[in-house]
Parts: C-alpha cells; structure tokens; sequence
C-alpha cells in the first residue's frame, strides 16, 4: 500500500465508519395487541342506509361467514405509527446505501418521479373489474410496452400477467409441458435441461411441474459445458431453461448452437433473462432462436425491487407460442385496446387478474425516458462499472474472480475468498457481516456455494465511480482487518440492528415459523 493512495484516502470520498443503524426491541404487531384498543372508530350505519343497502352480511351466503372474528392485533393509531416507523430504521435498501454487494438481483435507483405516476388515482384508484371502456389509458400503457420489449428482446408477444422471475418461469415451463403435450409427446418427454450458475427457480419449477431436471456444470472456462449439452438430450428432452449472462457474469458467446442442439432434439428453449441489466441493446433472445424469454421488470427496467414484491416477470414468445400464453392478452386493433381471453391452446392464468399494473407503469416510463440510445447506454455503463469494480477486487489480498481463464464478465461477477479464508479463517459470512458497519448491503445471492467462498457483486448502472470507489474502501479496510486482527471481523456487525445468524435451525422445516399462527402453533406443539 507505501507509495499510493488507499481508496478510503481517496479525497472524492469517506468511508462512512461512524455509521450506527437503530436498534429497537420491537415486539412483532401481534404482541402489540391490546383487547378493545382502536385505531379508527368506524361511524354506526344511518338507518336509512340500512334500509336502502341492508346490514352488509345478510347477502352473503352462509358458508362464506366467518364463525368468529380474524384473529388481527387491535392496536391504536399511535402505537401502529411508533412500530412501523421503528422498523423502518431497521432496513438498508437501494434508496438508503450502496447495495452493489446484493448481487444477481439487479438493485438499481427508481426514478421518483415514476413514484408520482404509480400514485395518482388514475392509476391508484384503477379497479380490475372495471370496463374495459374505462381503462383505455392503463390498457394502452401495458399494450405500448409489450412492444416496446418485443423490440429489446425479438419476440412477438409479452404478457405482464406473471408475478415475478419465478412466476414467469412457470408459465416457460407450462407452455413447454403444453406444447409437448399436444405434440403427443407429453409423457415421453420428461426431462428439462439447466445448469448449475442459471438461476435455481430455472431447476425448481421444472421440478415442481413434475419434470426430472439435468443439471449442466460448467468447463475450465466457466461457460456451460456444451459436450455435456449433447449427451443430455434425447427423445426424452421437452425444453432447456437457461441463464446468460449466468451468475458469474460470464456471457456464453455459443448459446445459439446451445438452442440448436436442443431444438434439433425436439425441445423448446426459455431464456432466463433476469441478468439482461448489461445487454439491453446489444444482445436479443431472438437472434439466439430462444422460443421464449422473461425480463424482471423490478430489476432490468427500474421497478422497485420490492423486497419480494411487488414485481412483474414480463414473459415473452415467439409468434407459434403466443396461443399458449396466459390469458387475456392487451390487443389493438387500431381504434381500441381490449383483453384477449380467446387463446386456443392457453395455459390459463398464473395469478388474479392482469397483473401488477404499478410495475408496469414504472417500467413503461423509464423505458419512454431512456429511448433506444439510453437502454443501450445503461448496458454499456453497467458493465464498465462491473469490470472497473472487477478490477480493483482482484487487486486485493486474499480475493479472486471464479474461472479466472475467463476475464471478460457482463453485468456482474462471482467472486471467491478462498484464499482470504485459507490465511485467516475469516468467511465470506464474517466480510458480509463486518461491511454492515459501514451502512453497506450484504451479500446473500451466490448459492449453490460451487464457488468456494463465493460473493456476488453486481453495481449496475446507478451508481458513480465515487460510489464505487466508497464500497470498495470497505472491502479493503475489512480485507487488512482480516489479516491483521480476523476476531474483530468475525465478531461483526457491531453497529448494525442486525446480531449474527444461526444457519443451522434455516436447514429445518420443522423450525421454521413464517406467520403468527404457524409460530403459535408450533409454540404449543413444543410445549
């Protein structure tokens, strides 16, 4: 280090080491509940209301009513307030810090303006029920940016219906067993081909369709291993799902003879397309023979992430698929937008109603705001930003690239401190937890753990050399701890509301309590 600046010198910057998140013992809502506590005092029905519309209950047939009251917390406006204001002092978002470290998930800055679209009651107060007459604005919107993502990605069709990447795969993966289906192959055809860096909802939903999944691994290269291709398919092959980038952030330049193979096979070929954030513009599912393909549209195109939701998996075909698709479907037919609910072959519905229309509307504007010029420019800075941070890790001690024979990475890269952990007995949990400190976002995308030690770092196109440069101050100073005293970086976070994770009881169904009843349940079980 004699004889340079340290990036946490750097005078563009300063490493936020004085960061120190809140940390409240909040009880969950449910523990706040307080018997005949109010937080709104809803006004008596006038009888004349009664009498025009009846007691509310009476029309509702008997075996939908309740037997007693939902067991929700009563709690009064003040305390309901002071809970969820404490809680929100507890997170880290894209809004809050540099979260380049959240990897393969594509967290990215949300134009607020977009916010001020997504709540005006033209689009709030939209009901899905509503005539068609009605919501020609909204139906227009979703009808635009359909074509707006046949242009980007080559395909003929797009529906916003799926609630996610997974819930996009789902329809990949019902179109395909459809498709076989009425080929009369249905039953004979029973396998779907992944690989091990795709994402593993690729894998899992195959599998929950009923599929027997083979699992691609990748050669010195890092690239999946196209000989492995060809000894996996057979009359028993009905379609590939396939990531690329991968989540190395490798790009497989040979992914056209990939979809040859299996289409020569009598497979259909979905591309998972959550990772596109450094190929908007310059690559396209079409060009690659792909029958299908997804975007995240709370990721690739500025949505909000959501924590889990709200998001849209936007899932497009190629013009003999799109009977298969989800129905309705948005048409045009020049005086008139209107849902298609007339699909031949459709899959049905993969959720209630359309979809998530928020989401598409903030997609929709970003998309109207970037034009053609700027989608290919938010690929070209986020992959100059990726490789620059690619750069500046490999220079440190103890750190390395995966499939180093490969040097060229897309939008991100899967990292490793083997070597770190090898010298110091430091883990790449023990680095995750010490960044926190600093008010940076953890790492927690990269499993399987193929890669020894592995963290994902993708920084997109939103954030500046500076705040590259500030997270990456961050992984030095932790890396020199690591060396020079590991104790401390193992026995972080020290200023963060979050303590240290026990994995094990994550490994046991029968721990794990996701609702208030299930923790109540189980409660009592173990009593």
């Amino acid at each position: 280090m004699s004889g340079r600046k340290t990036m946490e010198n750097n005078s563009t910057f300063k490493l936020r080491e004085k960061f120190h998140q809140a940390k409240w013992d909040e009880p969950i809502i449910f523990e706040l509940h307080t018997p005949g506590e109010k937080g709104v005092l809803v006004p008596e029905v006038e009888q004349e209301i009664q009498e025009a519309v009846g007691d509310g209950i009476s029309a509702i047939p008997e075996n939908m009513r309740r037997k007693s009251n939902p067991a929700l917390p009563e709690v009064s406006q003040m305390r309901v307030l002071k809970h969820f204001l404490r809680l929100s002092q507890h997170t880290l978002g894209a809004d809050f810090n540099i979260d380049i470290g959240q990897g393969t998930c594509t967290m990215k800055y949300s134009p607020k303006i977009n916010e001020t679209f997504v709540r005006s009651p033209k689009a709030a107060a939209i009901h899905p029920c509503q005539d068609q007459d009605t919501v020609q604005g909204a139906l227009e919107i979703i009808y635009k940016l359909d074509s707006f993502l046949q242009e980007i990605s080559g395909m003929d069709k797009f529906t916003f219906q799926p609630g996610g990447g997974a819930a996009a795969i789902l329809v990949m993966v019902s179109i395909i067993q459809k498709y076989q289906e009425l080929r009369g192959e249905g039953q004979e055809r029973d396998e779907i081909i992944t690989t091990i860096f795709s994402h593993p909802s690729d894998a899992a939903v195959a599998a929950v369709k009923g599929y027997k999944v083979i699992t691609l691994y990748p050669d010195d290269l890092g690239l999946p291993d196209i000989e492995a291709l060809k000894k996996a398919v057979s009359e028993k092959t009905a379609g590939l799902l396939i990531t690329n980038p991968e989540d190395t952030g490798i790009f497989n330049s040979k992914i056209q003879e990939f979809t040859k193979i299996v289409h020569d096979a009598g497979g259909l070929c979905g591309y998972d397309q959550a990772n596109a954030n450094g190929l908007l513009g310059i690559t396209r599912a079409k060009e690659a023979d792909f029958d299908m393909c997804f975007f995240n549209l709370h990721k690739s195109f500025s949505s909000p992430h959501g924590c889990g939701g709200p998001a849209t998996g936007a899932l497009g075909v190629c013009e003999s698929l799109i009977d298969y698709m989800p129905i309705p479907l948005v048409d045009f037919d020049g005086n008139k937008y209107s849902l298609n609910h007339n699909l031949s072959h459709s899959i049905g519905k993969v959720r209630g109603f359309y979809g998530v229309f928020p989401a598409v509307l903030r997609a929709y504007a970003w998309v109207m705001s970037m034009g053609a010029e700027g989608l290919k420019e938010v690929a070209e800075v986020a992959v100059l930003n990726n490789n620059y941070v690619m750069k500046k890790i490999q220079e440190l001690k103890g750190a390395a690239i995966s499939y180093p024979k490969t040097q060229g990475r897309i939008e991100q890269v899967r990292y490793t401190w083997e070597k770190l952990t090898e010298d110091t007995g430091v883990s790449t949990e023990d680095i995750t937890n010490r960044m926190v400190d600093f008010g940076f976002h953890l790492w927690s995308s990269h499993h399987p753990w193929v890669v020894p030690q592995p963290f994902t770092i993708e920084p997109t196109e939103s954030y500046s050399k500076a705040e590259l440069d500030e997270y990456l101050a961050g992984l030095e100073k932790t890396v020199r701890e690591a060396y020079e005293d590991p104790d401390k970086v193992k026995n972080a976070p020290y200023q963060s509301v979050s303590h240290k994770i026990d994995h094990h009881p994550l490994d046991d169904p029968e721990k794990w309590a996701v609702t208030w009843r299930a923790y109540l349940k189980k409660q009592k079980k173990g009593e």
